[in-house]
C-alpha cells in the first residue's frame, strides 16, 4: 500500500518528520518498506502562468508559449495541444534534470534553437517530471498555484511503501493509515465532511437491487446520478491516484478509485442505460456463462463465482472485475454506483479460478467489514456530482440481510499489565481505545471497560486483542524489562521425533555443504508433464494428487518427488554456469493413501478427504566438471564414484555404514544405478540419470543422482556414538586376487572377508576382465589389513585366518585365488 503524506495531512496533522513517522508506524506493526521523495530532482522548475500563445513562424504544430514567471517572463517553444492562456504550469529553467520522452533517461535541459527559433526552457509534461507516462499534454496546475513557487514546493511529496499485514485491511486506506498517525502522535482525526443535494425522483423509481445468495453478499448499497459528464480528472486527484501507483482514466472511474484508496471499500460504476430491466441481482454464475471483463477477456464462469447480473446476464464479477458490455464510457450520462460487501472465501476461489486480481479483489480477501459500504457510497456520490456533474437520485439502496449487532468485549483493567507487565492507569486506556475509534464505557469501581469495536476492525476478538492495541500505541519499547521469576526447565534428555528429525536435516545440510554442495527451495506443486519426465516411457509410478483450485497449470499437482524441482533447477544454472554443479535439496513430497480394494461409497469419500502422506527426503545431483578450470588439471568430470563417496562420508558422519546392490529404478540408467542398504534396509538410491530424463529436462551432459528416506535414515540413528581406543598393536597387510563369476558382486566377498574378528578393514584396488581370465569371470584385488587390539599377531595367526577366509569364499562364492 502506497500513502502520500500530503494526502495523510488532510486527516491529521504531521508533525514528525518522515523519518521519524515512519519508525513510529513500523514499532507499531504499520512497516514501512521505503520512503519514496517526489520532487527532490525538481531544483530548477518553477510554477508560471501562460500570458500568450502564438503560432511558430516555421511550423504548423508548434507554438510560441510567454510564461509569467513571476520575476520575469520567457517564451519557449511548445508543442502540446493543450497549451492555452491562463494556465498554471511547470517551467524548467536551463540546468533542469527532466526525463527524455523517447530515452526514459534523466538529462539536463539545455538551450535549442527549433526550427529557427531559441526556446530556453521548457513547459514540462508529466513525464518529464517523473510523474507518469502521459508526454503528449503539458501538466495543468490548479488555478491557486502560485506563480514563481518552486514547483517541488507546491506539488512535491513524501510516499510511504506500507506491508500492510492480512489481518488490518483497515490500513489498506488513507483514512485507516491517518487514524494510526493521530493514534500515536495525539492529533486529532479529521474526517471529511459528506452532504449533497438530491433529486426529488427517488432511486427506486429507477433501479432495484434483489440479492438471490444473501450468505455470499451480506451487503449491497447503490446510488444513481443522471445528467453527468465524462472528462479527465482535475490535475490534483490524478496526482493523488499516481502517488499510490494507479493510473487515472476519467473523472468517473477515477472517483471510484479514489474513495477506495480513501476509505478502503471498493467501488464499481455502471453505465445504468446498459443495465437491461434496470435491476441488479446478485447471484451465482450459471454452468457455461461467459462475460467479459474490462481488460477484454472473455472468461467461462462456473457456479462458484458470484456475478451481479441484469435481468438478461452478467455484467461484472463481483469484487473482482467489472464488465466490457456495462463499463462507462465517453457517452455515460447515468451510472448506478455500486458499493457492497462479499464473502471472503468467494471472491478468493473466483480469483484463483479465472486467474484474475484487482485491487478491489486484494481488500476483499482481507474479509472487510458489512458496515463499511455506505459511507464511502455517499462519499463517491458527493465527489462525483462535484467533478462530473448531475443529480443524484433521492436516497440510496441499501440491501443488508447480512446485518449484525456491534461486537462488545468487557477488558478488565487488570488484564494490559498482566499480559503485558506494562502498568497503565484507566484514563490512558481510554485515551487509547478512543483514539483508535473504539467506543468505551467503564463500570463504577473502574474495574473493568466494556469496548464496542468499531466496524472497520474486523481483526479485533477478544480481550487480548484489546491490550496489544493499547501497547502497540503506548510504545512496545515501554514494556519493563525483568528476570524470570524462577529458572529455566532443564532441557528434556530425549528429543521429540520431530526435534529429531530436525537435527538430522541441519546434519546433512552442514555435511553437504562441507561438501561443495547448494541448498535449494522448491514450489511443492508442480505439473503433471513434468511428473511424467521423470520417467523414460513418460509413465507415472504414483498417482499425484490435483490441487482443487490451481494457480497454473505448472502448479497443479502436489509432487511425489523431490527431482522435478531439483532437474529443472540443475538445467536452468547449467546454462549460465559452465563449472561443475552440485545441488540438494531436503524438503516433503506427498504420497496418495493406498484407497481399500473392496469399499462403500462412504468408506470411499472418507478415503478421498484423506490428507496425503507426507514424507521427508533428501535429493541431490551432480553434474559436470569436477575441477575447476585450470592450467594445470585436466577437466575430469564427475562420476558415480564422487555421488558414492558423498553418501559414504554422510552416512560415516552419520556413525552409519552403507553397502550397495543394483537398483532397478527406471529413472536411473540400467546397471549403472544401485540401491543404498543400511542394517539390510533400502533408505535410498544413487546412480546415473537415464538418458531420456536427461533429455527431456534438457540436461546437459551426464548427471548423477541421490536420494534418501529420511524417515528411515533416522530409525537408524541410535544416538549413541561408540568409541574405541588408538590400537597399540601393528598391523599386518595382504593382497589377494579372487576368481569369481561375473555376477558375483564385491559386497558378498567383503562380507565374508570382514565376518572375520582379525580383519580389521578391506578394499578394493583393481578390477580386472581380460585375456588372462576365463570369459564369465572377473578377478577382485583386495587388501586386507589383519590386526588385534590386545597383541602383535604372528604370521601363522595371519596364514590360518586367511585360508579359512580362502575356503569359505570357495564354498559360498565359487571364488579362487588368480594364478
Amino acid at each position: 500500500m502506497k500513502a502520500s503524506l500530503k494526502w495523510l495531512g488532510d486527516y491529521a496533522d504531521i508533525k514528525l518528520t518522515p523519518k521519524e513517522l515512519a519508525e513510529r508506524l513500523t514499532m507499531a506493526g504499520l512497516e514501512v518498506k521505503a520512503i519514496q521523495t517526489m520532487g527532490d530532482t525538481w531544483d530548477k522548475v518553477v510554477i508560471g502562468e501562460v500570458i500568450a500563445v502564438n503560432p511558430h513562424p516555421n511550423a504548423d504544430r508548434l507554438k510560441l508559449a510567454t510564461v509569467d514567471l513571476g520575476t520575469e517572463q520567457i517564451t519557449v517553444v511548445c508543442g502540446a495541444p493543450n497549451i492555452g492562456v491562463g494556465q498554471r504550469v511547470p517551467f524548467a529553467h536551463i540546468g533542469a534534470r527532466l526525463i527524455n520522452d523517447y530515452t526514459g533517461e534523466a538529462m539536463s535541459l539545455k538551450p535549442a534553437k527549433i526550427r529557427g527559433v531559441v526556446s530556453a526552457g521548457m513547459v514540462c509534461s508529466e513525464k518529464e517530471l517523473g510523474i507518469s507516462d502521459n508526454h503528449e499534454d503539458i501538466l495543468v496546475l490548479t488555478p491557486e498555484a502560485p506563480i514563481g513557487v518552486a514547483l517541488a514546493v507546491y506539488l512535491g511529496d513524501i510516499i510511504f511503501d506500507l506491508d500492510v499485514t492480512p489481518n488490518r485491511p483497515d490500513c489498506l486506506s488513507a483514512i485507516g493509515i491517518a487514524r494510526e498517525i493521530a493514534a500515536l502522535t495525539g492529533e486529532p482525526l479529521r474526517l471529511p465532511e459528506i452532504h449533497y443535494e438530491e433529486s426529488e425522483k427517488p432511486i427506486g423509481s429507477f433501479a432495484s437491487v434483489d440479492i438471490v445468495e444473501p450468505n455470499l453478499c451480506p451487503r449491497y448499497c447503490a446510488s444513481l446520478i443522471t445528467g453527468i459528464k465524462i472528462a479527465p480528472s482535475p490535475s490534483w486527484l490524478q496526482q493523488r491516484l499516481n502517488s499510490c501507483g494507479m493510473r487515472p482514466i476519467n473523472n468517473v472511474v477515477d472517483t471510484t478509485n479514489y474513495v477506495m484508496l480513501e476509505y478502503g471499500q471498493p467501488l464499481h460504476a455502471f453505465d445504468y442505460r446498459k443495465l437491461k430491466g434496470g435491476q441488479i441481482i446478485v447471484r451465482r454464475a450459471k454452468n457455461g456463462e461467459t462475460i467479459t471483463t474490462l481488460d477484454g477477456t472473455e472468461r467461462a464462469l462456473n457456479p462458484d463465482i458470484l456475478v451481479i447480473a441484469d435481468k438478461e446476464e452478467a455484467v461484472a464479477v463481483a469484487g473482482i472485475m467489472g464488465g466490457a458490455d456495462s463499463e462507462v464510457a465517453d457517452k455515460t450520462d447515468t451510472i448506478l454506483l455500486e458499493s457492497a460487501n462479499f464473502d471472503q472465501a468467494t471472491i478468493r476461489r473466483g480469483c484463483g479460478y479465472l486467474q484474475l486480481q484487482s485491487e478491489a479483489s486484494v481488500r476483499f480477501d482481507k474479509e472487510l467489514n458489512s458496515e463499511l459500504p455506505l459511507l464511502p457510497l455517499k462519499r463517491a456520490t458527493q465527489l462525483l456530482l462535484e467533478l462530473a456533474g448531475g443529480r443524484a437520485a433521492r436516497g440510496v439502496i441499501d440491501v443488508y440481510p447480512g446485518k449484525s449487532a456491534p461486537k462488545l468485549i468487557s477488558l478488565p483493567t487488570r488484564e494490559v499489565e498482566r499480559l503485558s507487565g506494562l502498568k497503565v492507569n484507566i484514563n490512558e486506556i481510554l485515551k487509547v481505545l478512543k483514539a483508535l475509534g473504539f467506543e468505551c464505557q467503564e463500570n463504577n469501581s473502574g474495574s473493568q471497560i466494556s469496548v464496542s469495536v468499531p466496524y472497520w476492525r474486523s481483526d479485533i476478538k477478544c480481550s487480548a486483542d484489546l491490550v496489544e492495541e493499547i501497547v502497540r500505541i503506548i510504545g512496545y519499547e515501554k514494556i519493563p524489562i525483568s528476570r524470570l521469576s524462577s529458572p529455566l526447565p532443564p532441557q528434556k534428555s530425549k528429543l521429540s521425533p520431530a526435534a529429531q528429525q530436525s537435527n538430522l536435516k541441519d546434519k546433512l545440510r552442514n555435511i553437504l555443504t562441507g561438501f561443495g554442495f547448494q541448498e535449494i527451495l522448491t514450489y511443492s506443486l508442480v505439473s503433471l508433464e513434468k511428473l511424467q519426465k521423470l520417467s523414460p516411457k513418460l509413465e507415472l509410478k504414483v498417482q499425484p494428487l490435483k490441487v482443487a483450485n490451481p494457480m497454473t497449470r505448472e502448479q497443479e499437482f502436489l509432487r511425489t518427488s523431490l527431482r522435478v524441482g531439483l532437474l529443472s533447477t540443475l538445467a536452468h544454472n547449467q546454462k549460465f554456469e559452465p563449472a561443475g554443479i552440485r545441488l540438494f535439496e531436503i524438503g516433503k513430497v506427498f504420497l496418495p493413501h493406498n484407497p481399500p480394494v473392496i469399499a462403500t461409497e462412504a468408506k470411499q469419500s472418507q478415503v478421498e478427504r484423506e490428507l496425503p502422506q507426507e514424507k521427508d527426503m533428501l535429493c541431490a545431483a551432480l553434474s559436470g566438471p569436477r575441477l575447476e578450470l585450470s592450467w594445470h588439471t585436466d577437466k575430469e568430470m564427475l562420476d558415480f564414484f564422487d555421488a558414492k563417496g558423498v553418501v559414504e562420508n554422510n552416512l560415516n558422519q552419520l556413525g552409519l555404514k552403507a553397502s550397495f546392490e543394483n537398483s532397478d529404478d527406471e529413472g536411473l540408467f540400467p546397471r549403472k544405478g544401485t540401491n543404498i542398504i543400511v542394517d539390510n534396509d533400502l533408505i535410498g538410491i544413487l546412480g546415473e540419470l537415464h538418458p531420456k530424463v536427461v533429455q527431456a529436462f534438457e540436461l546437459l551432459g551426464v548427471t548423477y543422482l541421490i536420494e534418501i528416506d529420511l524417515e528411515k535414515l533416522l530409525t537408524k540413528l541410535t544416538g549413541k556414538k561408540k568409541y574405541q581406543p588408538i590400537p597399540r598393536f601393528p598391523s599386518v597387510t595382504r593382497d589377494i586376487a579372487l576368481v569369481v563369476d561375473e555376477q558375483v558382486s564385491y559386497r558378498r566377498a567383503e562380507e565374508i572377508a570382514q565376518g572375520f574378528p582379525l580383519v580389521t578393514q578391506t578394499t578394493l584396488f583393481d578390477l580386472y576382465r581380460g585375456e588372462q581370465i576365463p570369459e564369465g569371470k572377473k578377478s577382485f584385488a583386495i587388501k586386507i589389513i589383519y590386526q588385534s587390539p590386545s597383541y602383535t599377531l604372528t604370521d601363522e595367526e595371519v596364514d590360518q585366518t586367511q585360508e579359512q577366509m580362502l575356503a569359505r569364499l570357495y564354498q559360498e562364492l565359487g571364488a579362487n585365488l588368480r594364478d
